[in-house]
């Protein structure tokens, strides 16, 4: 089967070559922010999967490139949480995603709620700010400035 490029469907674009010579980026990233770049109008309607297939790459490695690309600030991280949800982030723990999810339902909720809400699932406080530093730490409290604060 043969595509036939008619001027309607040559998209051009620019790549900084820097993301060839970051030593933090092995190919699959490098890929990804290619396939990112070059569907910069459809970024917004991307999903994992189409861009993983873009990238000829499956979309565990489409997923672990693009949380390469957002630590190194490439991409932002609202683009990331976007396209493959909290749950797919293996950089969270399970303490912490489930914290989030609670987060995202009490989205005014506080430190001193979330420590007595502790005390009912054998979490110490310990626990709970650690999974909170990790949350902050991978861009996931933006949303929550009371808790995002704690952390500092």
């Amino acid at each position: 089967m043969t595509t036939e490029i008619t001027p309607g469907n040559v998209r051009n674009f620019t790549v900084s070559t820097e993301i060839f010579y970051n030593p933090s980026l092995d190919i699959y990233s490098q890929m990804i922010y290619i396939v990112l770049s070059s569907s910069t109008a459809d970024t917004a309607s991307l999903t994992l999967d189409e861009v993983a297939k873009k990238g000829r790459m499956t979309t565990k490695l489409a997923i672990k490139a693009m949380q390469s690309l957002v630590d190194e600030q490439l991409i932002p991280h609202k683009l990331f949480r976007k396209m493959i949800g909290e749950f797919q982030d293996d950089r969270l723990s399970w303490a912490a995603k489930g914290l989030l999810t609670y987060c995202k339902e009490h989205k005014e909720i506080t430190l001193a709620e979330l420590l007595t809400l502790s005390d009912q699932s054998g979490e110490d406080e310990q626990s709970i700010r650690k999974a909170l530093m990790e949350l902050e730490r991978n861009g996931y409290l933006e949303e929550f400035p009371e808790l995002s604060r704690l952390t500092s």
